[in-house]
């Protein structure tokens, strides 16, 4: 099969989170590659002469790895309501559930509305007042993703320092997320299509003394510093097993509320009585190989390879009916590759 991979075309110029998105196009190009596919590499840039290069590709499939253009992360559901436009098959989510889980607030409202535990907080824009939603707060951008705008000085403890974290931020961005800080334990827990992966958790017991216990901008993207050895993920999380099936059960809930499709993840939070509370929703999380999903689908038994095709696989029984997902199965054994379906799999942690 011919596959596009679809990627933000600023990422070669730009710095740590855009230029990681490389490495992920080159191994999700070497898997499917691997497997007898046809791999067309397409940058997207603001002059959308991408869209042309697509429609004259003629591909039976776009791997979306575009989070934006030009770095703008506001950019990218647009990207995908071109897909949707073109009548093209994606892997992720829908340009609607990307659109909402993009911007906090709007997400953190609407799962709250179903029922779901959602840490009080509150949107604030230019020129407006600075609501408390208790302390300690944490401040984070309303509409971006990588923890950027994440720093150790996000969460403060009174309402000056609140005031004053919200009015610099405001500087930079339009809107700022003002929500309650959880103290607790934090566990991600990956999605593959309607299936729950093995949780993770992020393991602060190294982050130096003084520091917030919370996943930076710097713990993300500045190996080896301080903020990076203290947030280290692990995998499975020591969880009872019913604590599990709980955030198992929120997690999808979240999922299903969202319209999440093909693969994602939900950031939560334990706090100190046991109880969950939801952080994030991604629709569109990292799926380099060394990343969490990979990390939490490789506990799962399936490997990188088997992962970036289940992904395909579920992208093409969505956009043409399983028949279609038949035929890319059976291109994967005419290539000699083993289809998802006989790798070990996720499939034994069910949605219970």
């Amino acid at each position: 099969m011919k596959v596009a991979i679809l990627f933000d075309g600023a990422s070669a110029f730009a710095t740590t989170p855009d230029l990681a998105i490389l490495g992920t196009v080159d191994a999700v190009a070497d898997s499917l590659a691997a497997e007898g596919n046809e791999i067309v590499r397409v940058p997207a840039h603001p002059d959308a002469a991408w869209v042309a290069e697509l429609r004259a590709a003629r591909v039976d499939l776009v791997f979306n790895l575009c989070e934006g253009i030009d770095g703008v992360a506001a950019l990218e559901p647009p990207v995908i309501s071109v897909l949707e436009l073109l009548g093209l098959p994606y892997t992720g989510s829908s340009s609607w559930t990307t659109s909402l889980t993009l911007r906090k607030h709007i997400v953190n409202a609407a799962l709250e509305r179903a029922g779901l535990p959602i840490p009080p907080f509150a949107l604030v824009r230019r020129g407006s007042a600075v609501p408390s939603v208790g302390f300690p707060a944490i401040c984070k951008p309303a509409a971006e993703d990588a923890s950027i705008g994440v720093e150790q000085r996000s969460v403060v403890r009174t309402t000056r320092a609140l005031t004053q974290r919200v009015h610099a931020m405001l500087e930079r961005w339009d809107e700022v997320i003002v929500q309650r800080y959880i103290d607790g334990r934090e566990v991600n827990v990956g999605l593959l299509g309607d299936a729950a992966l093995p949780i993770a958790e992020i393991d602060f017991a190294r982050m130096p003394k003084g520091m917030w216990r919370i996943v930076s901008y710097r713990s993300k993207w500045e190996e080896g510093c301080n903020e990076d050895l203290g947030s280290a993920p692990v995998c499975p999380a020591r969880l009872p097993a019913g604590a599990a099936s709980q955030l198992r059960k929120i997690a999808l809930s979240a999922w299903r509320i969202t319209g999440g499709a093909g693969y994602g993840r939900v950031d939560l939070r334990i706090d100190e009585r046991g109880k969950p509370w939801i952080l994030e929703v991604n629709a569109n999380p990292d799926i380099s190989p060394d990343a969490g999903l990979a990390r939490m689908a490789r506990v799962a038994g399936i490997e990188y390879g088997a992962l970036v095709r289940r992904v395909c696989e579920l992208a093409l029984q969505r956009s043409r009916g399983e028949s279609t997902a038949d035929r890319w199965a059976m291109a994967q054994r005419l290539s000699g590759a083993a289809p998802a379906a006989e790798a070990p799999e996720l499939f034994a942690i069910v949605a219970e």
